[in-house]
């Protein structure tokens, strides 16, 4: 009997190589949120923009993408609101996704999603050559 894999705790927004949200899926949502959420995915089965091409019938990672690209433009307009709707909206729609991973070059916004890797934070090592 295989276990199935637990999703992961904490989904991560990182900006350029930086943390800049985390987004905790042990919050139980409301009726209300998962409502929205729902309505959210109605709306995308009538289609959605994504990289200026119009997509029909988009499937899951299309969708995340997209909702990823309006999280990082609520995150750089402080729309509070809709950066909690995209957070819950990728937390429970991809329970396996650990990381957003963004960058912003001027108006140019790109952003890859990170199923395998969990966020860590890199650390910087000093190496001191020994004296001979």
């Amino acid at each position: 009997m295989t276990k199935a894999a637990s999703p992961t705790p904490v989904l991560t927004v990182v900006i350029d190589g930086e943390p800049h949200l985390e987004y905790d899926r042990g919050k139980l949502l409301p009726e209300s949120r998962l409502a929205s959420l729902d309505r959210m995915d109605q709306k995308m089965d009538q289609g959605i923009r994504l990289g200026g091409e119009s997509i029909k019938h988009p499937d899951r990672v299309q969708r995340a993408q997209f909702v990823a690209l309006h999280l990082l433009e609520a995150m750089q307009e402080g729309d509070d609101a809709l950066i909690a709707a995209s957070c819950a909206y990728l937390a429970s729609r991809l329970p396996d996704l650990h990381q957003v991973k963004a960058r912003l070059a001027g108006d140019a916004v790109s952003a890859e999603l990170v199923f395998d890797e969990p966020y860590t934070k890199e650390v910087a090592v000093d190496f001191i050559p020994r004296s001979s």
